[in-house]
C-alpha cells in the first residue's frame, strides 16, 4: 500500500468513526428527553453539548416558542421545563428517520426527521414531526465522544392522537 492509500483509508475511518459517534450522541439526547426516562446513572443532557453550544427553534412554529439559547446551562434549563419532575409529559417518545450525516472526522453535520409522540398531564396527546439539523464536534475533554455544537429544530406538522399508557408505568 502506498502512503496516499493509507492516508485515504485513515480519513475514511475517521469519517465513519465520527458518524457513529454522532449517532450515539443524538440517541442519548433523545433517550434523555423521553418520558418516562430510562437514563443511566450519571448521564446528563449538559454533557452532550459543547461549552459554546447553540440550541434554537427555527421556522414559524418554533422560532418564537424556543428562540435561541447559548451554552449548556441555558439549554438544559429550557429542556428541564418539559422533563420530570416538572409536570408536563406523561409520556414522550422520540423517533428519528431520514438520517443524513456528513463527517470528516473533525466535525459533523446531521439531518433527521423526528417524530415525537407526546402525552400530556392534561390528558391531551399529539404527534409532532420536526426537521433537525445538528452540528457536532469531538469532545474536548477526556470523553472520546462527540458533542452537539449547534442544534436546530423546525416543526413541520402536528396531529392529535390517543395515548394508551402502559400499566404500572410512571414518569
Amino acid at each position: 500500500m502506498t502512503d496516499h492509500t493509507i492516508e485515504v483509508l485513515q480519513a475514511r475511518v475517521r469519517a465513519l468513526e465520527g458518524q457513529n459517534a454522532v449517532r450515539r450522541t443524538i440517541a442519548r439526547y433523545m433517550a434523555l428527553c423521553d418520558v418516562p426516562a430510562r437514563a443511566l446513572e450519571g448521564e446528563s443532557l449538559a454533557a452532550l453539548f459543547s461549552e459554546d453550544a447553540v440550541w434554537e427553534g427555527i421556522g414559524p412554529n418554533y422560532a418564537n416558542k424556543f428562540g435561541r439559547l447559548q451554552g449548556p446551562e441555558q439549554i438544559v434549563a429550557m429542556l428541564q421545563r418539559y422533563l420530570p419532575p416538572t409536570p408536563h409529559f406523561t409520556t414522550n417518545v422520540h423517533f428519528l428517520t431520514a438520517e443524513h450525516i456528513e463527517s470528516d472526522g473533525v466535525a459533523a453535520k446531521g439531518r433527521w426527521i423526528m417524530l415525537q409522540a407526546s402525552g400530556y398531564v392534561d390528558a391531551k396527546a399529539e404527534l409532532i414531526a420536526a426537521r433537525l439539523e445538528i452540528d457536532f464536534a469531538p469532545s474536548s475533554g477526556d470523553d472520546p465522544g462527540w458533542v452537539i455544537t449547534h442544534f436546530r429544530t423546525e416543526r413541520l406538522f402536528d396531529a392529535p392522537w390517543q395515548v394508551n399508557s402502559a400499566q404500572g408505568t410512571s414518569a
